[in-house]
C-alpha cells in the first residue's frame, strides 16, 4: 500500500470524525486600563476589549485593572500582565518570584503597588491582611471609607479600622488581584503590611537571611 495514499486517508478520516487536531489560542496583552485591555490574538490586529467582550476566536474579557487582565481563552481563566503573551495549550515556564533580602533588624523590605500606586511594603505573616494607614490609603487614592468598619487595639489605643479589596497588589513579578485589605486610621503604621491575605497565595522559601516569594495561584 501507498505510505502517501496512508497519510491522505488518515487525514480524510480525522476530519470526517471531527478528530482534527486542536489548534493554540495565543493571546498578547498590549495595553491595559481599568476595565479595558488591549489584547492581539493570534498575533493578528490589535483590539480593544470592554470588561465582558469577546473576540470572534472566542477570547473573553473578564475584568482588567493598570496592573492585569483577567481573560477567558478556550474556556479556562487566565490572569496576565502587561506584555505577556499565553497560549491555550501551554502554561508559563516559569512562576513568577520575586528574591528579598532582610535589612540589619531582620525585616524583608521592598517596592511594590497597590491599584498601580506605589507604597513601601514589609512581610508580616503576622498579619492576617494587607495592612495600612489611613494616610498612606489617602496618599495612594484608596477610597476606604465605604469598607466595612471595625477597631483594633494599638499601642495608643484602639483605632478604627476598615476592611477592603484591593484590586491588585504587585510585588516584584507577582500580581494578585481581589486581595483583602485593612486600612487603620491615623498614621501609626510606617509603612504597609504584606500580610496573609498576600502571602497565603504564595510559597515561600527562607533561607538565612534570603526569601523567595513565588506565586502558586
Amino acid at each position: 500500500m501507498c505510505v502517501c495514499r496512508y497519510h491522505f486517508s488518515a487525514i480524510v478520516l480525522l476530519m470526517l470524525t471531527g478528530l482534527t487536531p486542536a489548534l493554540a489560542t495565543d493571546v498578547n496583552v498590549i495595553g491595559l486600563f481599568n476595565g479595558k485591555a488591549i489584547i492581539s490574538v493570534n498575533g493578528g490586529k490589535q483590539r480593544m476589549l470592554s470588561a465582558g467582550e469577546k473576540t470572534a476566536e472566542g477570547v473573553k474579557l473578564i475584568e482588567a485593572t493598570s496592573e492585569s487582565a483577567t481573560l477567558e481563552i478556550d474556556g479556562k481563566k487566565r490572569t496576565l500582565a502587561l506584555g505577556q503573551v499565553m497560549s491555550s495549550q501551554f502554561s508559563p515556564s516559569a512562576k513568577a518570584s520575586v528574591s528579598l533580602t532582610a535589612n540589619i533588624q531582620g525585616h524583608f523590605l521592598t517596592v511594590g503597588t497597590i491599584n498601580g500606586a506605589t507604597t513601601h511594603f514589609m512581610v508580616d505573616t503576622g498579619a492576617s491582611s494587607v495592612s495600612l494607614s489611613s494616610a498612606e490609603a489617602k496618599r495612594i487614592g484608596l477610597s476606604y471609607l465605604n469598607g466595612e468598619r471595625g477597631y483594633s487595639n494599638t499601642a495608643n489605643g484602639v483605632a478604627p479600622l476598615y476592611k477592603v479589596v484591593l484590586n491588585s497588589v504587585k510585588v516584584g513579578d507577582i500580581v494578585l488581584n481581589q486581595v483583602e485589605g485593612v486600612v487603620l486610621e491615623g498614621d501609626a503604621l510606617q509603612v504597609t503590611l504584606l500580610g496573609m491575605s498576600f502571602l497565603k497565595r504564595l510559597e515561600m522559601k527562607r533561607d538565612g537571611s534570603a526569601m523567595t516569594l513565588v506565586k502558586q495561584y
